[in-house]
């Protein structure tokens, strides 16, 4: 199991049978390659884990990912990861990986 330190998912269904898997981090630039290097390794495990299957849902893929990064007052960066997904894949990647325990 892989273990989350900045990005926390929350889960939510659609009308349409697919999920929708949100997380957000916001963090000093201290912290901020740190937070995209978490991401990366969440894409990556995606394409390892479901080669092949990145694109809309509508056109029958798996998977697909929106990742916006935005710079925020007082010297915050926040990172927003969006994964839209078929249920087996929302299930695997919050098994894979577990928010860090405090």
């Amino acid at each position: 199991m892989n273990t989350l330190q900045f990005l926390l998912f929350e889960r939510s269904e659609g009308d349409d049978g697919s999920v929708t898997l949100d997380a957000l981090a916001s963090t000093r630039a201290a912290q901020h390659e740190a937070v995209r290097a978490e991401a990366q390794a969440v894409l990556d495990w995606a394409e390892r884990e479901f080669p092949g299957q990145q694109g809309p849902l509508e056109e029958g893929m798996t998977w697909h990912h929106d990742l916006q990064i935005s710079e925020e007052p007082g010297g915050w960066i926040a990172v927003a990861l969006t994964l839209s997904a078929r249920p087996e894949f929302a299930d695997a990647l919050l098994a894979a990986w577990a928010p860090l325990e405090d």
